[in-house]
């Protein structure tokens, strides 16, 4: 036995024996909380044996049964991206959740790729609540099933649960009229106001980046923080308040069990505890096998469906994660051509966060509709608009705008070349833009492919609104149809990288 635990099981004792004392007296009680918080959970299946849900939710469900004090909490992001979720809207992962649900949710910028409606939809679907202190409808009423903080009663305390979703989710996502108020200054005020309504401890439930967690953490006003988005994993104690960020697609969990006491003397609540970080890498976990059962039912639906080969490679294609958002990309001259092709479009812009596969594929190798839908995995509608060479400029530029911190918003484009000085000011990068082998005329009007999120003003592409619609969102084609399309009709691909993109001096 710990000196700790020794230390804890005689308050325990004291308690006990405290029983027959006046009134007046110290009443004390150790009470054990377990927190598990959970988010960035896109693939319904394992990686190499390591996360997936049939691992998340064997891990609940032990620590549900290992300390029935535990609260199991979803910190954002699950409906989306994935190869399935192109198919059925994230309903997947609300199957396997709902298998082990959550005692709470806040939803994601992710939750919100499909649409609002396709959001309150799933939300409906889920055996568990969500909330967000933060989102309304664009007439200030809550979003259907939305609550805000939910105070819960375990083992007598009162535990604030302060649900915060990512203010920037309107310049990533499809969220259309939804309000997003500021994450940092709404989730500090809602959680002294859970402490003011008599919360024992104040538990954070977010989904924001890791500096706005620093402002959170800063702020005192929490006791815990459960967090997701940035995609690692971390725990931190600074006295104050505990933090986890937690990693993606559940690989690597960290629950944390509170020892709390609290004392009672002369009518008076005192509340005091103390955190124990557990680590647990899922690969080390057996799935649960009711959770197992469903994901092999999805695996086999998606293997007979995209195992199919469509073409080979004459060329190497690279999608990873910095080259796609900072370079011209063999990966992405395939899709902006394909665009183009569907389209009969003068130019087609692709944005590099939009391209997810984050891999290299070889020469000869052979290319299937699962390679595409990996590349692809949103759901995006290949649109067309007429807009005037100066909007398409501003796109070009806003395209190269935060090409330093490799932004999702950098362009992979077809039909066009642009050459950029980096150490420029932002708005004002592009040294050369050709379109169709002659230079942009700021007056001329061009046809423009793009997929549905970026005509609609994500990733900062305001520019790209406001011209004659060709093909909106709703009459459009699937982006990754297009380019399963595309790569079929070539047969091999043999397009690499040309000199679409270069910056100034090379």
């Amino acid at each position: 036995m710990t000196t700790l635990t020794k230390h804890l099981s005689a308050l325990v004792l004291g308690a006990t024996a405290l029983v027959a004392l006046p009134v007046n007296s110290a009443m004390a009680e150790t009470i054990k909380l377990t927190l598990l918080g959970v988010g960035d959970l896109y693939n319904f299946a394992d990686e190499k044996g390591r996360g997936g849900f049939a691992r998340v939710n064997a891990i609940a469900l032990a620590e549900r049964a290992a300390n029935p004090n535990t609260i199991y909490v979803f910190d954002g992001d699950m409906l989306s991206p994935s190869i399935l979720s192109g198919f059925d809207k994230g309903q997947n992962t609300i199957d396997l959740t709902n298998l082990v649900p959550f005692d709470f949710a806040v939803p994601g910028n992710h939750e919100f790729d499909f649409g609002p409606a396709n959001f309150v939809e799933k939300v409906a679907a889920s055996k568990y609540p969500w909330g967000a202190v933060n989102i309304t409808r664009a007439d200030g009423s809550a979003l259907p099933g939305v609550g805000g903080v939910m105070m819960k009663e375990v083992a007598g305390l009162k535990v604030a649960l302060v649900p915060v979703a990512q203010d920037t989710s309107p310049e990533v996502s499809s969220t259309e009229d939804l309000i997003f108020g500021p994450s940092v200054e709404m989730g500090i005020a809602a959680a002294k106001q859970a402490r003011a309504d008599g919360a024992d401890l104040v538990v954070g439930v977010v989904q924001i980046n890791r500096s706005e967690d620093n402002k959170l953490i800063a702020s005192k006003a929490f006791d815990v923080i459960l967090s997701g988005d940035d995609h690692s994993y971390g725990t931190y104690y600074d006295g104050i308040t505990a933090y986890v960020e937690t990693s993606i697609d559940g690989k690597f969990l960290s629950p944390v069990d509170l020892m709390v006491d609290v004392t009672e003397k002369d009518g008076k609540r005192s509340v005091k505890w103390v955190p124990m970080f557990r680590f647990i890498d899922t690969a080390s976990v057996t799935p649960d096998p009711e959770s197992q059962a469903m994901v092999d039912v999805f695996q086999s639906k998606l293997d007979s469906e995209l195992g199919v080969e469509i073409g080979t490679t004459g060329v190497v294609l690279d999608s990873r994660r910095n080259v796609v958002r900072g370079e011209e990309s063999a990966m992405g001259n395939l899709i902006a051509d394909a665009l183009r092709d569907a389209t009969g479009a003068d130019i087609a812009l692709a944005n590099g966060g939009g391209i997810r596969g984050d891999t290299t594929y070889d020469a000869g190798r052979a290319l299937t509709r699962r390679d595409i839908l990996t590349e692809l995995p949103f759901g995006n509608v290949t649109t067309v608009t007429e807009l005037p060479g100066s909007q398409v400029l501003a796109a070009f530029e806003n395209g190269v705008s935060q090409v330093e911190k490799g932004a999702g918003r950098f362009l992979q484009i077809s039909g066009a070349t642009i050459i950029y000085d980096p150490s420029a000011e932002p708005g004002s990068r592009i040294s050369e833009a050709m379109i169709g082998g002659a230079p942009l005329d700021v007056n001329k009007v061009y046809r423009v492919a793009t997929n549905d999120y970026i005509m609609g003003g994500g990733d900062g592409f305001s520019s790209l609104d406001g011209g004659r619609v060709i093909v909106d969102k709703g009459n459009g084609n699937l982006m990754a149809n297009d380019v399963m399309d595309y790569v079929a009709r070539m047969g091999t691909v043999s397009v690499g990288v040309e000199g679409r993109i270069r910056k100034l001096g090379e």
